[in-house]
């Protein structure tokens, strides 16, 4: 039995009734592409291959990757040795988007989601199982405790749906908090116009390391009154209260590519 290793943030999955869950909300079919992230000791891969014949995995733990070799040496499975953040997206076999799979190590899940989420129309659909509490911060609205960075971010460039809880036991070791099996939908356009997304992810980082104080005072020298005005957003608010959409309009006001349509930038 293989040792979960800390420097991967290795923990099983081993529970049967959870692994079905996640394969029935895949839902995979026969014309799928279908990318598995870490897929660790095989209990996804063995599913989704039987599923659709066939199957790509990165697996950066070379043991593993060894097992996995031997074990599906007779299947269609297509095994990678290495990093998922270097992966190229734009390498489907059959030039149809990836739906990729995967059982995020909890401290890579954030930068690997950014990563995902900038592949685009590479990617179909995404069905991953991360840290509850990350889970949460994605989903979370304006408003909510939970809303930050990392909610715009991926509110921009998908639709996310949390679709079960699971509890530490379903793991070997079990780790010290719960985890959630969510879908992420890219969307074929960003969900407000921006003028690039380097802009807009600087107006953002920019607002949520200053969350306590007001958009006045954090954008002070770099936007006017009438920037707000125009984007129908009061300067005493602070950033926990804006959209996905007010965060594009103030990205253009400061972008310099700022028109007023309809009482708002862009």
């Amino acid at each position: 039995m293989h040792s979960p290793r800390k420097r991967f943030g290795q923990h099983f999955l081993h529970d049967p009734k959870v692994i079905q869950r996640i394969i029935h909300a895949v839902a995979p079919r026969p014309e799928d592409e279908l990318l598995e992230i870490g897929p660790g000791t095989g209990v996804l891969t063995e599913p989704l291959l039987g599923a659709t014949g066939r199957l790509t995995a990165i697996e950066v733990d070379r043991d593993l990757a060894g097992h996995l070799e031997h074990r599906f040496a007779a299947s269609g499975l297509h095994l990678l040795r290495g990093d998922i953040l270097d992966f190229d997206f734009m390498r489907s076999p059959c030039e149809r988007p990836w739906r990729v799979v995967g059982n995020l190590p909890y401290n890579l899940s954030t930068p690997l989601i950014f990563r995902l989420l900038a592949a685009g129309s590479a990617l179909e659909d995404i069905h991953i199982m991360l840290q509850r509490e990350v889970a949460e911060r994605m989903a979370a609205g304006p408003h909510q405790r939970q809303y930050g960075r990392l909610s715009v971010m991926v509110g921009l460039s998908a639709v996310v749906e949390i679709l079960f809880h699971v509890g530490p036991g379903a793991f070997r070791p079990p780790p010290k908090v719960e985890s959630s099996v969510v879908r992420l939908r890219p969307r074929p356009q960003p969900s407000a116009p921006i003028p690039s997304l380097a802009q807009f992810s600087a107006t953002v980082r920019i607002a949520f390391a200053q969350r306590r104080k007001t958009l006045r005072k954090i954008f002070s020298g770099r936007l006017r009154e009438d920037d707000f005005a125009r984007c129908g957003i009061a300067p005493q608010s602070r950033p926990e209260n804006l959209s996905v959409a007010d965060f594009a309009c103030l990205s253009r006001c400061l972008s310099g590519t700022a028109v007023v349509t309809h009482n708002a930038c862009g």
